[in-house]
């Protein structure tokens, strides 16, 4: 566990005692609140009792907003994405990630009952972190962003995780990540073994109706009661 304190966080408890978790990052600019709302919209028929938690990132200056301060996993330093990557953000915001991971396993959750979600820079931090992770998660739920570090992957993924859940959506008509990044993203997952399950959407940088009932059905396969 870092040195660093835990972020700040915002927890939805499904049921007493919940036996699984989801650690859900959200996107540049926002916080914890942009996707608690959603919990009430989940069929979550059949689940364990779950932990929603969804941390506030840091706020930090992001370049291609001119500087201007915002919350932020990392920095964006141009409109490609992965041209230049701020990897000493990427790698912070994983340890803090790690961090929450830890805490949820040190109140009685384990690993294998912990899925990282995320939105657009959320998602990007969700492989980012669960690909490294030592431990078997349950799944990865990757909505409308990207794989960062990409060229590191590789090298870096940890046999824990090789064959663990991933979930991938992303619209059409998304003028924030294009769709097409995201579609390398989980052309090189795949070439390198990694089960994806990939939808896509007639939406923008958004989440839509159909999408939500998806999530709901895979949250259901990932943290159904044994």
């Amino acid at each position: 566990m870092s040195t660093l304190p835990f972020l700040e966080t915002i927890e939805i408890e499904t049921a007493p005692s919940p036996q699984s978790a989801v650690i859900w990052m959200h996107g540049l600019g926002a916080d914890g609140h942009d996707f608690a709302p959603i919990v009430r919209e989940l069929d979550l028929s059949g689940c364990t009792g779950i932990r929603f938690v969804f941390p506030h990132a840091e706020t930090m200056p992001v370049t291609i907003n001119n500087g201007y301060v915002m919350r932020a996993w990392y920095d964006i330093l141009g409109m490609d994405l992965v041209r230049r990557e701020d990897a000493q953000g990427l790698r912070t915001s994983q340890q803090r990630i790690d961090d929450l991971i830890a805490r949820e396993i040190a109140r009685g959750i384990p690993a294998e009952r912990i899925v990282l979600a995320g939105f657009s820079q959320g998602c990007a931090m969700a492989l980012q972190t669960g690909l490294r992770y030592p431990q078997r998660l349950a799944g990865l739920m990757c909505l409308s962003g990207y794989l960062p570090l990409a060229d590191t992957i590789a090298d870096e993924r940890h046999a824990a995780n090789q064959d663990t859940a991933i979930f991938m959506a992303h619209g059409r008509g998304d003028g924030v990540v294009l769709i097409n990044r995201a579609e390398a993203s989980r052309d090189l997952l795949q070439q390198l073994g990694y089960h994806v399950e990939w939808h896509e959407y007639m939406m923008q940088h958004s989440v839509c109706a159909e999408e939500v009932d998806d999530i709901s059905r895979w949250l259901q396969q990932t943290l159904k009661a044994s």
